[in-house]
């Protein structure tokens, strides 16, 4: 975190906006590391903004940002599409006018009518739930032409951004430890068969003081159909429980005081299981949940799986990751299942990623296939396109126009490209 925090204060010192990643493994302690570089801004007199993908996790945080941060007298709020209208124009008055230090918000961040006084620096958490056009909106909420310095976190750098990595348009960060006395992780992967014996081995679990997530597949497109999955899901489990074992539903439907007090009766254990939707992916933190069973795992993206997973073995106590799906699972999928299995290194996973989904277009907005290199393989050789970009960065440096007569030969190819192209990526 110390190595990380330095790195930033670097960036922020510099003369060019920041534009960094910060790959740290679930639960590595990336929001006190950003808490920091969002004191830097205000520290200096401007605002910062910490975009989240749901609702519930832009809740989580701002209840944790507020707990340390209202002692020293620094003011944040929390805008959502959710908040009802008075308290929304309210928020928005007070964000303009600069009387809010820090805002935590969903996608209505980027809303138009969302103007900040003095946006110095804005975070991303778990960037790969948002489009590339999203994080763009949120960097013209700077005043001017002044672009704020840009911090993206995520537990699973998706492969669009490993590629950007690689391409020098995000320097990168990496918190490569865990907090001490952290128990180990164990996944199963179980045909559908064993659904029956994984249940009942579950209750046995939990009979014996464990808490415990259940995860309802994934319905692409549709969260009407999830949410129904979910709720179907629920009712057969609570007819066939063990008397005394009590289950809980979570759902992105819900209303967010309900959500709230569902999270909260599982966090004092008054609930035993959580049957829940991927809302649960990002931000829950509760140490005495131990076991993950996820429905229908074929369905959900390796980056979204190791992101649910990380919500247990947050405690010292050995946990349990169950993932059940059909006896025919396609190849891709297949490949994705058996990484979850042999690692929980986040960066591993996300090579592994890498390797079955391509690295997206650089500079499009889609997020799967293989850019054309000429020659270069972004797998094979990545360690030569980190010299190269390195080298491009001194080159240009000395020479920024590539006047030079030994780069002339540099500057006519890229505006031979630029013609053939409507834009260029450099």
């Amino acid at each position: 975190q110390k190595r990380v925090i330095g790195e930033i204060l670097e960036d922020i010192k510099g003369s060019k906006p920041m534009h960094r990643l910060l790959q740290g493994d679930v639960g590595s302690g990336k929001t006190v590391v950003a808490l920091y570089a969002m004191l830097v801004a205000v520290e200096n007199g401007h605002q910062a903004a910490m975009m989240a993908p749901t609702e519930i996790l832009a809740e989580q945080h701002f209840i944790v940002l507020s707990y340390y941060l209202l002692p020293l007298g620094v003011r944040v709020a929390l805008l959502t599409g959710g908040m009802r209208k008075k308290e929304k124009e309210k928020t928005l008055e007070a964000i303009r006018r600069g009387d809010v230090d820090i805002v935590v918000g969903t996608h209505a961040l980027i809303q138009e009518d969302v103007e900040f006084k003095s946006l110095a620096l804005a975070v991303v958490d778990e960037q790969h739930r948002f489009g590339v056009l999203q994080r763009a909106d949120l960097l013209r909420k700077g005043v001017g032409e002044k672009t704020p310095h840009f911090l993206v976190m995520t537990a699973t750098p998706i492969p669009r951004t490993l590629a950007l990595t690689l391409y020098g348009d995000l320097d990168l960060s990496v918190l490569d430890e865990k907090p001490p006395g952290r128990g180990e992780i164990v996944t199963r992967w179980v045909r559908e068969n064993k659904r029956e014996s994984v249940y009942q081995w579950l209750f046995e679990r939990v009979k014996r003081g464990q808490q415990a997530y259940v995860v309802a597949p994934l319905v692409e497109k549709s969260e009407k159909l999830e949410v129904e999955a979910a709720v179907e899901l629920h009712k057969k489990l609570l007819a066939v429980k063990p008397e005394g074992i009590k289950i809980g539903l979570i759902h992105g439907r819900m209303k967010k005081e309900e959500r709230q007090s569902v999270m909260e009766l599982f966090r004092k254990g008054e609930y035993h299981i959580l049957v829940a939707t991927t809302v649960i992916e990002v931000g829950i933190d509760v140490k005495r949940a131990t076991i993950m069973v996820i429905e229908h795992a074929e369905r959900f993206g390796l980056a979204q799986l190791h992101q649910l997973r990380g919500r247990i073995g947050r405690g010292s106590q050995k946990s349990y990751c169950v993932l059940i799906t059909p006896y025919r699972v396609s190849e891709e999928g297949r490949a994705r299942l058996s990484v979850l299995v042999r690692t929980t290194d986040g960066f591993e996973i996300a090579e592994e990623d890498l390797k079955i989904r391509g690295p997206g277009e650089l500079a499009g907005t889609k997020q799967h296939g293989l850019p054309n290199f000429r020659i270069a393989d972004i797998i094979r050789d990545h360690e030569i396109i980190r010299i190269a970009r390195e080298d491009s960065r001194i080159l240009l440096e000395e020479d920024p126009y590539l006047v030079k007569p030994e780069n002339r030969v540099i500057r006519e190819f890229l505006q031979e490209k630029r013609k053939k192209e409507a834009f260029y990526v450099g």
